[in-house]
């Protein structure tokens, strides 16, 4: 497949279905060959469809080019591995989309931290923020050989204002200072590293939820895949290190870069508020 990013190479994390699968379709629909990773390896799986296998025959049906991989990005060996198949088959690395995720049902049940279990921090720390961390170290060891690549974090405005749970924001806090941070010491190799903000999308989690969540419904949504339009437009962009260190709205990217969501519209943005199911 032709494209922007023809001849490059992606890895997106938590791509079985969700944002992360939005940034799959998108990387390989402007040409990158996109390696993704999931624990969905079957419906069934996980309370909710979608599986690894599946966004890769999703790509592939659309003549793009995917490599569909089981990785849980709490064991790092396996998260080590995946990088070492990358570089054995491709030789080289140019995007990472650090989106591995793990929700709790508490997320968005309206329990107040000392409500929920203190379990909580680990699985969204742990696969979000420190997952973000480990696979940024494995993709700087490759990109900084060839002294190019682009790593986005997906963040969200949770970072800096509070959001469905004190972990959640921690985390998100935390990823941002993780992309300030490493744009800073990856600057001198021509390494750009992002965070991506978001706003209000349409995942299979809000499909599947929305009816208890009626003041969204005034709100201008996102697909999956306008997230991954951003990623795919500053991956094209030869200046993208002007971005780097910095936490993007993805919305605002579209006015930058000139793009629209699937449907030719333009969503509302990172959101302000997020209303709880009532306690």
């Amino acid at each position: 497949m032709g494209g922007a990013l023809a001849g490059k190479v992606a890895i997106v994390t938590g791509a079985s279905r969700g944002i992360g699968k939005g940034c799959a379709l998108e990387l390989a629909a402007a040409g990158a060959v996109v390696y993704l990773t999931g624990r969905s390896v079957r419906e069934g799986d996980a309370p909710l469809p979608g599986t690894v296998g599946a966004t890769a025959a999703e790509i592939e049906a659309a003549g793009g080019e995917a490599v569909a991989v089981a990785c849980d990005h709490r064991d790092d060996a396996a998260v080590e591995a995946l990088f070492a198949r990358v570089d054995a088959e491709r030789g080289r690395l140019d995007v990472l989309v650090n989106n591995a995720f793990l929700i709790p049902p508490e997320l968005t049940a309206g329990k107040r931290f000392f409500e929920a279990p203190l379990s909580n921090w680990d699985d969204m720390i742990d696969v979000g923020t420190r997952s973000a961390y480990v696979a940024s170290a494995f993709a700087a060891r490759r990109m900084t050989e060839h002294r190019t690549g682009l790593i986005a974090n997906i963040s969200s405005s949770g970072a800096a204002k509070y959001a469905w749970h004190v972990a959640y924001g921690v985390g998100k806090a935390a990823l941002d200072r993780i992309t300030a941070d490493t744009a800073h010491e990856l600057r001198d190799f021509g390494v750009a590293v992002v965070s991506l903000w978001p706003g209000f999308v349409l995942t299979e989690r809000i499909e599947k939820y929305r009816d208890q969540f009626p003041a969204f419904s005034s709100v201008r949504a996102e697909s999956q895949r306008f997230t991954g339009r951003a990623v795919a437009a500053l991956a094209a962009d030869p200046d993208v290190m002007r971005h780097s260190g910095r936490a993007l709205a993805s919305r605002d990217l579209a006015d930058l870069y000139r793009f629209t969501d699937v449907d030719g519209s333009l969503p509302d943005g990172p959101l302000s508020e997020r209303p709880h199911a009532k306690r």
